[in-house]
């Protein structure tokens, strides 16, 4: 009887792991395909089913930040099926909320701190292994986003100076054919990093179990499980974040977004091929940012960024208080029923976010919609509500003017006759040009 309790035990974090590998993948997509949806370089629902794809492919290419999770963080020999958990409930509480709010946040970090939280509960802080921890976690998080931030700026200011001279359609439909290919490169690379983190959940859970001894790899079967999660996940779209991602952080054009996304799959790359569990929305986040910032008269909107900013500082501790709280409950309760609790509650929280988002929907339809101005400053919130408005197409700036001027008859010629002397200097900016100052 015990050994068949531990089995459902262990199917139920596998489900569990491979749920988060779910929230990971529509979380993330707009790490490789914001850019693109918003120059147009590609339509939303082909870009989201390109880049799930690729990030099948990605994750067989590489193991070495699975074996950063499973063994890298936390020492093996104390993690039960209840710790792996409660970690995966801190990893995709916090994927969940920053979803519904729009907000690109890590799900690395969110992953590591469940984790990490759960296992302090649990056994102390001897269960973890800080030095990984910070080798591993936190230096790369300091690191990757300004690393990507000066690659973008050097990018896309190179990039601005050579094509100065270039007529802007010209150079348009030059750089959406680049930034197909720059995005399937970040979306590849995507799967070769977070895929991984999955899989060293489920290695740890085998581990824990007994089912396969404390040295070994990384099975095939949970490679493709975690692989095929991944995609599906991507496929669906967080359209939400690919909005906050396109249109929210700098107003882009095709040559930043090309710039943006070449320079976020070189640093990706990197970290898999050295086993960094780096967060690719930090990168990708900063590789916007940088091109931004190395465009000649780009907008950056800093009210953003400094939003996304807070979310990273609260990723690590959220999702540790939340695994540490859902190993308590577990612990208080006791045997199955307090894992079949924190799962219930794990499902209940889901559903209530999911029903949440369907009050302000935002999907391939609207994400491309004007961003507005007032939402950057006015709360988490208002982003969501700024795209219903814009997918009703209640642009209220632009509604009252026209609506009173209408009315009148006798207004019409009136107002030409007036202001035609003022109106003749406006036709004179030339058109088709570059951003200015390039």
């Amino acid at each position: 009887m015990e050994d068949v309790t531990e089995t459902l035990l262990l199917v139920l974090v596998v489900v569990t792991a491979l749920a988060f590998d779910f929230t990971n993948g529509f979380h993330d997509t707009g790490n490789a395909m914001a850019t693109s949806i918003a120059t147009k370089a590609l339509k939303p629902k082909t870009a989201v089913a390109l880049s799930a794809v690729l990030n099948m492919v990605g994750a067989f290419l590489s193991l070495a930040v699975a074996a950063t999770i499973a063994k890298g963080l936390v020492d093996a020999n104390v993690i039960t099926l209840e710790v792996v958990l409660a970690g995966l409930v801190g990893g995709i509480t916090w994927n969940l909320l920053t979803w519904l709010l729009g907000i690109p946040s890590s799900s690395s970090h969110a992953l590591v701190g469940g984790v990490v939280g759960s296992v302090l509960a649990a056994v102390g802080s001897q269960g973890v292994i800080w030095s990984g921890v910070a080798a591993k976690v936190l230096i790369p998080a300091l690191l990757a986003p300004l690393i990507a931030v000066g690659v973008a700026s050097a990018g896309t200011w190179a990039v601005a100076r050579l094509t100065r001279d270039v007529p802007e359609d010209v150079s348009t439909r030059a750089f959406r054919w680049g930034q197909v290919g720059s995005a399937s490169l970040v979306s590849l690379a995507h799967g070769t990093n977070d895929a991984q983190k999955s899989m060293g959940i489920i290695l740890l859970a085998l581990i824990a179990a007994g089912a396969v001894p404390a040295d070994s790899g990384v099975p095939f079967w949970v490679i493709l499980s975690c692989a095929f999660f991944m995609a599906l996940g991507t496929y669906l779209g967080g359209w939400r974040i690919i909005r906050t991602l396109g249109k929210g952080l700098v107003e882009i054009d095709t040559r930043q977004g090309m710039a943006a996304e070449t320079s976020s799959a070189a640093v990706i790359l990197m970290s898999g091929f050295f086993g960094y569990s780096l967060s690719t929305t930090h990168v990708a986040t900063g590789s916007i940012l940088g091109s931004g910032v190395g465009m000649p008269g780009a907008k950056v909107r800093w009210g953003v960024a400094g939003r996304m900013l807070a979310a990273w500082g609260l990723t690590l501790p959220a999702a540790g208080l939340v695994g540490a709280a859902c190993y308590g409950i577990q612990h208080g309760i006791g045997g199955v029923a307090g894992t079949v609790v924190v799962f219930a509650v794990l499902v209940a929280t889901s559903v209530a976010i999911w029903v949440a988002s369907r009050r302000k929907p935002v999907d391939h339809t609207n994400v491309n919609d004007a961003w507005e101005e007032g939402a950057v400053d006015a709360g988490l919130e208002t982003e969501v509500v700024e795209a219903r408005e814009a997918a009703l197409g209640r642009r209220l700036d632009v509604a009252d003017p026209f609506a009173a001027p209408e009315t009148p008859a006798t207004a019409a010629p009136e107002i030409p006759a007036t202001a035609a002397p003022p109106a003749t200097p406006a036709p004179s900016t030339p058109a088709s040009r570059q951003r200015a100052g390039v």
